[in-house]
């Protein structure tokens, strides 16, 4: 969910999310120490605008490059892992085929050439090899089924353009993190391969009608689909892949549709991800949080919540129809980010084994 501020700031006001231009309100991006005591602050010091600073790591320690993905070096997370399948040896593609016409967020592009062939024309060789490459243009890390890494989002909280009060995870400034061909620090070269347990949670099987952008799934959505599912009490565990299905799915072949917000969690839910130390976060939309959200100054406070704060990495638009329709709701879940040395993200398809 990368985007720049102009972009933003276009996609914002289509949402009808910008404060208008005379507006008191307490809490805003000019005066953010007033946003003391809403949803995404820790703390009782406005240090940063998510409330008291959030470096060193208080688990993965200072310097520390990998977050969440850092559960996947232990062998019990693993072996919890590999025992989440039962054994039908069925495996799910979750995610979706990279076309030029998906849904993508803001200006982005997903330009593809293969020239026919790329090798020789003639042949090489008594066996006249030749061959076919491609000529990929996008925002690598950022279209499709995408993964959000570690140098994705964080917060500004200076001048405009003052790369010193810039912070992502862990404390990294812009300062740091800044490179013409590529960023210097978090880039998914530092992340590990995630081998989780995957828990599916089918919240649009629950709501009741198909959800609609701007729905918030608060927890108490969270227990119902669970009990829903047969898995009430159900034991969450250190590193456990968080996966949501809202249904938005089913607008993939209508960007228009589907890039007009989204279903999503807001902060509560996203306060409980955190406290069981999730390893990933995966969701069936674009941004995971609820678009538009409800406070109009939380503007994907999720992600600068979970991401920013926590280290916790996110997958999204992921295609999860397939589970839920088999209810599989406990699976081995796979991915490998792509270590482009300084990209903010991956592409990619995770998968699911049942």
């Amino acid at each position: 969910m990368k985007f720049a501020t102009a972009t933003l700031a276009a996609a914002l006001g289509a949402l009808g999310l910008a404060a208008s231009a005379g507006s008191a309100a307490a809490c805003s991006a000019e005066d953010w120490k007033a946003c003391k005591g809403k949803s995404w602050v820790d703390g009782d010091v406005m240090e940063t605008p998510l409330g008291s600073k959030w470096w060193p790591h208080p688990m993965w320690g200072a310097g520390d490059q990998a977050g969440s993905t850092n559960w996947y070096t232990k062998p019990e997370v693993i072996q919890r892992a590999l025992g989440a399948s039962s054994g039908t040896g069925k495996v799910y593609k979750l995610g979706h085929p990279y076309t030029s016409t998906m849904p993508l967020f803001g200006v982005r592009q997903f330009s593809l050439r293969t020239p026919l062939p790329t090798g020789v024309t003639d042949g090489l060789g008594g066996n006249k090899i030749t061959w076919n490459d491609e000529y990929l243009a996008t925002e690598v890390g950022q279209v499709g089924t995408q993964f959000d890494g570690l140098a994705h989002i964080g917060i500004t909280m200076g001048a405009p353009g003052d790369l010193t009060q810039m912070r992502w995870y862990n404390g990294f400034t812009g300062a740091e993190m800044s490179g013409a061909y590529g960023l210097k620090r978090l880039g998914p070269e530092h992340l590990h391969p995630i081998v989780a347990r995957g828990i599916l949670i089918d919240v649009g099987a629950i709501w009741g009608a198909d959800m609609v952008a701007g729905d918030e799934i608060l927890m108490e959505h969270i227990n119902k689909a669970l009990d829903a599912q047969g898995m009430a009490g159900f034991q969450f565990e250190p590193g456990d892949a968080i996966v949501i299905r809202t249904g938005w799915e089913q607008h993939w072949d209508n960007p228009d549709v589907y890039n007009a917000g989204a279903p999503g969690i807001g902060m509560e839910v996203a306060r409980w991800i955190a406290g069981i130390n999730a390893g990933v976060t995966v969701f069936d939309t674009w941004p995971g949080d609820a678009v538009p959200n409800p406070d109009p100054q939380c503007v994907f406070c999720v992600h600068t919540y979970l991401q920013t704060r926590h280290g916790i990495v996110n997958q999204e638009n992921a295609k999860l129809s397939e589970l839920a329709a088999d209810q599989v709701y406990v699976f081995t879940y796979m991915y490998s980010p792509a270590p482009i040395v300084g990209a903010t993200g991956s592409m990619g398809a995770p998968v699911a084994v049942n």
